[in-house]
């Protein structure tokens, strides 16, 4: 398929009652108002694609741009493709979920992460946060910085009310996934969140609501599921 078949096909499967919620939720326009479950037999037809992703991101619409994050090889990912995605990320469920997933699963996930973290653009910011959170609940103990996101941890103690609001969500996110899936850094997170205690961040008046960090790390330890990696972080 091109991406001008596919440009067609989501058209095709767009929705106004889910462009309704969609835009309560941050998505921006152009797009259609696509199901993620809708994408999914597109995505089981071409599996992975680098340059096909890479063109329907191009696009700018944020129906495209998630199927892009879908169907992305992640291993083939430049730098330079990451931070084109990025700058380009301006509705929410692209900045906070595709451009992280795909960042995570590069060669190039770390070193982004912690770059983006430093952005004074909102979107930019949360999507390096969302990225340093997908690491921690991917790669094996033994692949990450665990000296480095300790001092992260410490970091976001301290600067976190202090943040914009969607880096402050997925600042709390990025505690939530250190102290449920590095078990050397469990302690330490609980610790962290209670420190930072409630976490407030407009969601826009939709229903949705800032996890408790130290009471979700606390329930994988009770379900006995502390440290147990996520094969994949798309959805």
């Amino acid at each position: 398929m091109t991406a001008r078949q596919i440009m067609t096909e989501l058209e095709k499967l767009g929705s106004p009652g889910i462009k309704k919620i969609l835009l309560q939720h941050g998505v921006r326009e152009p797009f259609f108002g696509v199901k993620v479950g809708d994408m999914k037999p597109i995505q089981k037809k071409i599996k992975m694609d680098y340059q096909l992703a890479k063109d329907l991101y191009d696009t700018g619409n944020a129906d495209a741009q998630y199927l892009a994050g879908l169907i992305a090889d992640d291993a083939k990912m430049t730098k330079a493709d990451l931070r084109t995605w990025v700058k380009g990320a301006l509705s929410q469920n692209i900045s906070e979920y595709t451009v992280p997933w795909v960042t995570a699963g590069s060669h190039h996930g770390y070193e982004l992460g912690k770059e983006w973290i430093d952005s004074p653009k909102e979107h930019i910011s949360a999507a390096g946060w969302s990225t340093l959170a997908n690491l921690a609940a991917l790669l094996p103990d033994d692949k990450l910085d665990i000296l480095g996101l300790k001092t992260l941890l410490t970091r976001v103690v301290g600067e976190i009310h202090s943040a914009p609001n969607r880096a402050r969500y997925h600042m709390n996110t990025f505690v939530i996934c250190v102290g449920s899936y590095v078990v050397p850094l469990s302690a330490d997170a609980i610790a962290a969140a209670k420190k930072i205690g409630v976490v407030t961040v407009d969601m826009g008046g939709t229903a949705c609501k800032v996890p408790d960090a130290a009471g979700y790390i606390q329930k994988a330890k009770d379900k006995g599921s502390l440290g147990k990696k996520k094969k994949t972080v798309k959805c």
